[in-house]
């Protein structure tokens, strides 16, 4: 079984694609410390160029990313994530069940006054930290994340990166099979429902896939 915080499974530029977050700020989180640990973690990868994020590192990137939607400055961001590691005593807070249930509310805290609404002050800070937060299957086992849905993907053919398939690539839940399969096969000339019939998946689901996927 794929140990989600020291296999790495994915390349720093490959985080950023499927969070769609710029590389430069990915590569900036992976450099940075909060509450005496890396911002994002990472582990030293085989040779350079090959996967050094685990799993555990994706979730922190992706509930980073909910804080910098919110416009908040690289100082606000460290010390929003040094605090939440702090009330939960653990370096992986950022990816446990934890901020899901308590974390909010430490977050609205930390950041109350004129911080609780930022940017146009159209939505709120809890608003937007739930809405990623939706998009994280928790394991029972332990309370971190087992799972995270890549939110550009449509909901008739949701996808995920999962470590225990996959190695880390974006495959189709209900299908198991990597995303970048399905729409290499279309691209290949492959029909939509021939591709689907391939995947046990619904022609319909396959053109939104790779409808999403080109426009990623």
């Amino acid at each position: 079984m794929v140990d989600k915080f020291t296999a790495p499974l994915l390349t720093p530029k490959e985080v950023a694609r499927h969070l769609q977050i710029p590389q430069s700020t990915m590569y900036g989180w992976l450099g940075e410390q909060a509450g005496g640990t890396p911002l994002v973690h990472q582990v030293t990868p085989e040779r350079h160029g090959r996967p050094s994020v685990p799993f555990v590192a994706v979730v922190e990137a992706y509930v980073l990313r909910a804080l910098r939607d919110l416009k908040l400055t690289k100082r606000k961001i460290r010390d929003a994530a040094a605090e939440v590691r702090s009330s939960f005593d653990t370096p992986y807070a950022l990816a446990t069940k934890k901020i899901a249930t308590d974390g909010v509310d430490i977050f609205v805290h930390y950041l109350d006054g004129d911080l609780a609404r930022v940017g146009d002050g159209q939505r709120p800070f809890r608003e937007v930290i739930n809405d990623y937060l939706h998009f994280i299957e928790w394991d029972t086992n332990d309370g971190f994340a087992g799972s995270l849905r890549l939110r550009q993907y449509p909901d008739i053919a949701p996808v995920v990166i999962d470590p225990r398939f996959g190695w880390g690539a974006p495959v189709v839940e209900s299908a198991r099979v990597p995303v970048d399969t399905v729409v290499d096969l279309w691209l290949a000339g492959e029909s939509f429902s021939d591709v689907a019939y391939e995947y046990g998946l619904t022609p319909e689901q396959v053109e939104s896939l790779c409808r999403a996927a080109r426009a990623a």
